[in-house]
């Protein structure tokens, strides 16, 4: 008599772990599911992504308050307002590892959650707000979940929109952190109103409200088409991916292999990095210092360097979109073509601000601050889109993270401190011809990179 036969083994799939594919649907239910599948997915990344603007880093905005109710001085906020951009940094590359395996619509609203709840104990914990070293690790959690965010964004957009859609699509997204960031101000504004300015205010209210997002952002997203049992979006667009591999099911490449090959040594990722610390440098160097420059230099109130400061965020909105539209429909999804386009731009307007006469009227240097914050914002957006046009989908996340760790941690700390001690030590003319010299960088380095995305393009199309 033969052993009974054992039963298969079942492999047991954690709850964040990315769903299986699903039967195929027919081609009627496609043609009817996909368009409201790939509406309901957007809207879901982008309400999801401001809401992660809602709870990120709300210690600078009320600090005038926490350093006078808790005796916190300057550089006290300065510790804790860094620990969260530092592990933001950190996460974006280290959680994206983790989002390229696991289920978006359960990833980003865990990590909105989280994040929700960390600002939630700051507020209703005394003992949080009594020490700067226990205030800084709480952030410092804090920025970790807020780096659960773009990741799984990223997965979304390279599973459910084409290459030569991406880039318009891309860029309306990317404005979900300045609606986040002007909700933040309205939803702070209005609880510290009601509370007679108890800074906690500005941190338990955005929270309740991040925690209902985190539930819309569920409801609305989905992991990926396959999952849902519709085709791929290359196929069901006709629009083959700049990047594709082909896996062998029975000997499936570890995570491990695939971020060292596709990512830590991939050139052009690795050139993407290098040249988002010189984005990020002109980004912040810029920013940061507005109402420092206009007033040392042009002998601006701080009236109008605030003015700058909203302007240069506003007009980022509006070239974020133009960058998406341009690469898609003018560059036909050639995104180092704009990156070079973009950047060349912003060295003149640079060029411009810093050398216009001393004489001239401030609010020429308000345009200008502008221009550059019109231009710059488009780059930003491109790198991350590059990363994830111009790696497998498998690690479209990590390529992108890889790219923020380095502008974050390098990029910003080089506008920071880096812009301070030039202008310290040395003058403005020497800070001004640092980031001129970061802007033609990063032409430099995209018209390398552009070298190899034409030839990937070609292939794609072939």
């Amino acid at each position: 008599m033969s052993a009974p036969t054992k039963p298969a083994a079942t492999t047991r799939r954690g709850f964040l772990a990315a769903p299986p594919p699903r039967p195929r649907l027919s081609d009627e239910e496609v043609r009817r599911i996909y368009p409201r599948r790939r509406f309901g997915v957007f809207m879901g990344i982008f309400i999801g992504y401001a809401g992660f603007y809602l709870i990120r880093n709300n210690v600078s905005l009320v600090a005038p308050l926490l350093m006078e109710d808790t005796g916190i001085d300057e550089v006290g906020i300065g510790l804790i307002a860094n620990a969260v951009l530092f592990a933001y940094g950190l996460s974006k590359f280290f959680m994206a590892t983790v989002s390229d395996r696991s289920n978006a619509r359960f990833f980003l609203p865990l990590g909105l959650a989280l994040s929700a709840i960390v600002n939630l104990f700051v507020a209703t914990v005394p003992w949080v707000s009594g020490s700067i070293a226990v205030f800084a690790t709480v952030m410092f959690i804090n920025g970790w979940f807020q780096g659960m965010g773009w990741p799984a964004s990223g997965r979304t957009l390279v599973h459910w929109f084409s290459t030569n859609e991406r880039g318009w699509k891309t860029s309306i997204w990317n404005t979900a952190h300045n609606v986040g960031a002007a909700g933040l101000g309205v939803a702070a504004a209005a609880a510290l109103n009601w509370t007679a300015d108890d800074w906690r205010a500005a941190f338990w209210f955005p929270s309740l409200i991040a925690l209902v997002v985190a539930a819309v952002a569920f409801w609305l997203m989905r992991d990926t088409p396959e999952s849902e049992g519709l085709p791929p979006i290359e196929e069901y667009r006709d629009d083959p991916a700049k990047v594709s591999i082909e896996l062998d099911g029975e000997e499936k490449p570890s995570m491990w292999q695939f971020v060292r090959t596709h990512v830590l040594t991939n050139r052009v990722i690795v050139l993407l990095a290098v040249a988002n610390v010189f984005v990020y440098a002109l980004r912040y160097g810029v920013l940061n210092w507005i109402t420092v420059y206009l007033a040392d230099v042009r002998g601006a109130e701080i009236g109008d360097g605030i003015t700058g400061f909203v302007t240069f965020e506003l007009a980022g909105i509006l070239g974020t979109l133009a960058c998406g539209w341009i690469s898609d429909k003018i560059f036909r999804g050639y995104r180092s073509g704009t990156g070079m386009l973009f950047m060349a731009l912003v060295a003149l307007a640079l060029l411009a601000y810093w050398l216009l006469p001393l004489g001239a009227p401030i609010w020429i240097s308000i345009v200008l601050v502008a221009v550059i914050g019109g231009l710059i914002y488009g780059p930003v957006m491109l790198i991350g889109l590059q990363a994830i046009d111009l790696s497998p989908r498998e690690v479209a996340g990590t390529a992108a993270g890889f790219t923020g760790l380095f502008g974050y941690l390098l990029g910003a700390t080089l506008a920071s401190s880096g812009v301070g001690l030039m202008v310290r030590y040395l003058g403005w003319d020497v800070a001004f011809g640092v980031l001129t010299a970061c802007a033609l960088g990063v032409v430099a380095i995209m018209a390398v990179i552009g070298r190899e995305e034409k030839k990937l393009m070609r292939r794609a199309h072939s």
